[in-house]
């Protein structure tokens, strides 16, 4: 079979991770390589048996290799989300532990070797903190040239956080991995909590019409995202966000993206009260400062996206009828 998209998915996997995870493995014309998972919202152990389970619940236990990551961030102690995500990160559901096993390579080390053996052939998506993707580059630098394009699903542009009032939940937890990873000169696409909340996030009518979609991957879907949908709603978001699955959406259908723009992105790494943030450069002329430094790497910074295109293939994917989407 010819695949239009080859990807490597890296994961923190909890609620909406998993509805990214699936759009993979069931939408047609794309192949999953690997799943790599990385600590975040939970313990990388437990993010492990999520993706695992994820596989079998899609049908595709035993054809998708998953490989364990990095379980703690590169220079500081470990912030979780279990509070959003609930203690399994699958909203409270405590599925039976999967057949399928980890891998025994860690996931830095599968991310250097898929790199090295199939050069400008895979996508990468991450959303989760980008500790693994770091690693990666410490091990072989030139994996920056080798792969298509890395869509993160982390930071802000112009907008408010998540977990402060500056950051983004991924970034904040290791933000030295993600300035690294910006700064490597990675082919990215930002995807910003700005753009999930503005545009992936299904409440009301549309989502009770999902609730109505009598399937297992649907079902699955309502049960891993309930503790989220809960937190959202005492929390003034009225429905579920999709900032995981939004992010493989455009990454499988870039038309999603209406808006977006090439911009330097850095990170914050040194200040606590700000944490996380991502100083997204959007000047006409910032050479025209005294304090500009030079030219810096420049990331596609996704700045609004089409929502009703993304439900459209959210019903899609978990009514099992692509129909739609069909190649003419």
């Amino acid at each position: 079979m010819n695949f239009q998209k080859r990807l490597i998915i890296d994961t923190d996997t909890a609620g909406d991770d998993v509805t990214s995870i699936l759009f993979g493995l069931l939408w047609p014309g794309v192949k999953v390589e690997a799943i790599t998972t990385v600590m975040g919202n939970i313990p990388v152990g437990q993010c492990t048996i999520n993706a695992l389970t994820t596989v079998e619940h899609a049908g595709r236990s035993g054809e998708v290799p998953v490989f364990e990551g990095c379980d703690r961030p590169l220079l500081r102690p470990l912030v979780q989300a279990a509070y959003v995500h609930g203690a399994d990160g699958m909203g409270e559901t405590n599925f039976p532990l999967p057949r399928q096993k980890a891998e025994t390579e860690h996931a830095a080390n599968a991310i250097v070797r898929l790199l090295n053996e199939y050069p400008g052939e895979l996508e990468i998506v991450a959303h989760g903190p980008l500790t693994n993707l770091a690693v990666a580059y410490m091990l072989d630098p030139s994996i920056v040239h080798k792969v298509k394009k890395v869509w993160v699903m982390g930071g802000s542009c112009h907008f408010r956080g998540n977990i402060t009032s500056t950051a983004e939940f991924n970034f904040y937890v290791d933000p030295e991995a993600a300035q690294m990873v910006f700064q490597a000169g990675f082919p990215i696409a930002m995807v910003g909590w700005d753009v999930c909340v503005r545009y992936a996030l299904v409440g009301g009518e549309d989502l009770e019409k999902l609730k109505r979609i009598d399937t297992e991957v649907s079902r699955f879907y309502h049960q891993v995202n309930r503790k989220a949908l809960e937190f959202n709603l005492a929390n003034g978001l009225e429905g579920v966000t999709h900032p995981d699955s939004v992010t493989i959406a455009m990454c499988i259908r870039p038309e999603l993206i209406l808006k977006s723009g090439h911009y330097p992105v850095e990170i914050e790494c040194h200040s606590e009260a700000n944490r996380g943030f991502s100083a997204v450069d959007t000047r006409p002329a910032p050479e025209n400062t005294p304090a500009w430094s030079g030219e810096r790497p420049r990331s596609e910074v996704v700045l609004e996206s089409d929502y009703r295109e993304f439900y459209r293939m959210l019903t899609a994917m978990l009514s099992g009828d692509f129909s739609e989407f069909a190649a003419p």
